[in-house]
């Protein structure tokens, strides 16, 4: 009697959480693109971040419109890794979408203040308006809202050619939807004629989690082209959901409006994806804390850990003279099913890439220049535990930090495949040896300087849990084919989730001599401001040319007496001629690279408490970006410095 009761009563709270889904976001229809109101209180500026995760893996949906019909160009547009795109969607990298494809695209999502995004940016072109990019350009993945609160760019004077940073559209589920099963959110971009029902179909999902996921009802379910609809997953999606899926034919003039009521045996359909979602959701969780705890822990009972030296000014890992386990089907099938984003290539495929490891392939050290499905790839070769590095490379998802595609293991090695990086480490650019004609522009300088500021923001506050890179320096620096920035190596990196971020280390201290923050070489104290100290720096050395062991000396008690002459003498910008890398010749406004100079002293300060955050540093150097816009126009005007208006 009492178990009936127990039954009962589970069903009935069963049934009520069925149909009580706390709804995720508020649906705002058209109200998105009213760039003129004030209004704060609904969706305009993103979905809210209202679920247990801070970031999550997300999904968006596209449709290919010249210019943005490639692989390679909507990943660009969307800030979204190539490889997983094109994975995602069956094609291969250098595919081209057919004209009105929809195409399924990978992102991570994070909160940024109150508001769940992912960051990509954009080069303004002619014509250009805020609210022009966010519909036409990225149908709606965005609103003039979002794009204008994260720019200090005017809406009305857009600077041609410069870029601007562009939060897309995405959410992480709530607790109540984890807890029916929901496992992604796909931000789906509507077209004309789409109802709910028809959406939620398209991807298997219940139009009635669809609607609560939104703040929809049965009696409103109307939604608008060009706006976003929300879809809860039990699954990934599936590149056989979208394709061949056109948008419908535009509605006649009478026709009802978009959103069709929900038939009748919806309910039904409901309760089979709540049931299959829980049962699936336990197997999987199940299966993920087996497989974790006989690859990584298991393994580290049995293993010591891998030391590290420092060699050079760079932190190398020293091979573990211990037998590793053989390579198998079995092994790699496992490791994958945690990196679910990370391909697994045999051997024999990595060493056709580079050609048997040729000489000629190799870029520098362990790292060779390898050529995968028509695209380049940098290979490196590693011994010891890797299992860090893989499982953060695959969780995280920012333009400005380098991109795990691949991983191969092989006779005690692994073989990481990264995105490859065409102009090399930034040390090789800002630090001039005899014959190398390479060099940077003052722009060129800023914007990297930006763009590290920011994939490091993203690396401290939007990954979860956060993490420090611990060996920030110009060879782990890597430039793209448009000299933008991309971290990379984060061999040495760790969580920052102990007491306000920082703990003692009980291990040796390891890193690159000359960016290491005093707190940490005297008392082995990690936190994000280990990072910051690296920065200023990395920041010195861009604006000097100079490599850190030169800035020392003269100066042995702190790195902060070489920016004494530029900020504190009286004649500070005069002796800016002799602190700026003598190959900018001038062509530097000097309002700007002292603003520069102070912005260093503020992150190499000793008390680590009293150094910026990486969202502050990225706020100062956005500024100073939008400012060096304003001095290029006019330099390139005159053909001489002019001050800033």
């Amino acid at each position: 009697m009492n178990y009936s009761h127990f039954i009962c009563v589970f069903t009935v709270i069963l049934a009520s959480s069925a149909v009580s889904i706390l709804a995720q976001q508020p649906y705002f229809g058209t109200g998105t693109n009213a760039c003129n109101s004030q209004e704060t209180s609904n969706s305009a500026f993103g979905y809210f971040c209202n679920g247990p995760n801070r970031t999550c893996q997300s999904y968006l949906t596209f449709r290919s419109q010249p210019p943005f019909s490639s692989v390679s160009s909507i990943s660009s547009l969307l800030g979204a890794n190539p490889l997983e795109l094109s994975q995602l969607n069956s094609v291969s990298q250098n595919a081209t979408f057919d004209a009105n494809q929809m195409v399924l695209v990978p992102v991570t999502c994070s909160c940024s203040g109150q508001f769940y995004q992912s960051n990509t940016s954009y080069v303004i072109r002619k014509d250009d308006t805020y609210l022009n990019i966010a519909i036409n350009t990225l149908q709606g993945l965005s609103t003039c809202h979002a794009i204008s609160a994260e720019n200090n760019e005017q809406a009305n004077n857009l600077i041609l050619g410069s870029r601007i940073n562009v939060p897309l559209r995405c959410a992480c589920p709530t607790k109540n939807q984890t807890d029916d099963g929901t496992k992604y959110l796909l931000t789906y971009l509507i077209a004309s004629g789409e109802s709910v029902s028809l959406i939620s179909d398209k991807f298997g999902a219940g139009t009635n989690p669809t609607l609560a996921a939104n703040g929809l009802s049965l009696d409103d379910p109307t939604i608008f082209p060009n706006t976003t609809l929300l879809v809860p997953l039990l699954n990934p999606p599936l590149s056989s959901q979208v394709v061949g899926n056109s948008p419908p034919p535009p509605p006649s003039t009478t026709s009802t409006p978009p959103g069709v009521p929900l038939p009748d045996n919806s309910s039904k359909k409901t309760w089979k994806y709540i049931v299959a979602g829980v049962v699936g959701g336990l197997v999987a969780v199940s299966l993920l804390g087996v497989v974790i705890f006989f690859l990584f822990f298991r393994k580290r009972q049995k293993k010591a850990d891998p030391q590290f030296v420092s060699e050079s000014f760079e932190a190398v890992e020293k091979p573990l003279n211990k037998k590793v386990e053989d390579e198998s089907e079995e092994f790699l099938e496992s490791l994958s099913s945690i990196a679910q984003s990370v391909k697994v290539y045999k051997f024999e495929e990595v060493k056709a890439a580079t050609e048997n490891f040729s000489p000629t392939c190799l870029i520098k050290g362990s790292v060779y220049r390898g050529k995968i499905n028509g695209d380049f790839a940098a290979i490196k070769k590693i011994s010891g535990d890797v299992s860090k590095e893989i499982n953060l490379l695959s969780k995280i998802n920012h333009f400005n930090l380098i991109s795990l595609s691949g991983i191969c293991f092989h006779d005690g090695h692994w073989y990481l495949v990264y995105e490859y990086a065409a102009n090399g480490a930034l040390s090789d650019w800002i630090c001039h040896h005899d014959g190398d004609q390479r060099s940077l522009n003052w722009t060129q300088r800023v914007q990297i300087s930006l763009d590290v500021a920011t994939g490091l923001n993203y690396l401290h506050s939007y990954t979860s849990p956060p993490h420090v890179h611990k060996d920030l320096n110009g060879s782990n620096i890597l430039l793209d084919g448009d000299l933008r920035a991309k971290i990379a190596n984060f061999g040495l990196a760790r969580s920052a989730d102990g007491q306000e971020g920082e703990f003692a280390l009980t291990r040796h201290i390891i890193g690159t001599q000359g960016y290491m923050a005093p707190e940490y070489l005297e008392n082995g104290l990690v936190s994000p401001k280990l990072d910051v100290y690296a920065f200023g720096v990395l920041l010195l050395e861009i604006l000097t040319g100079k490599e850190v062991s030169a800035l020392y000396e003269g100066s042995n008690t702190h790195l902060a007496e070489v920016l004494i002459p530029v900020l504190h003498d009286e004649e500070a910008k005069e002796n800016l001629g002799n602190f700026i890398d003598p190959s900018l010749q001038g062509k530097y406004p000097a309002e700007l690279s002292i603003a520069m100079v102070r912005l260093i002293d503020n992150c190499i300060r000793k008390d680590p408490s009293r150094r910026p955050s990486t969202d502050e540093i990225a706020q100062s150097l956005s500024r100073i970006m939008t400012a060096t816009h304003s001095w290029e126009m006019s330099f390139s005007t005159s053909g001489s410095p002019h001050r800033l208006p």
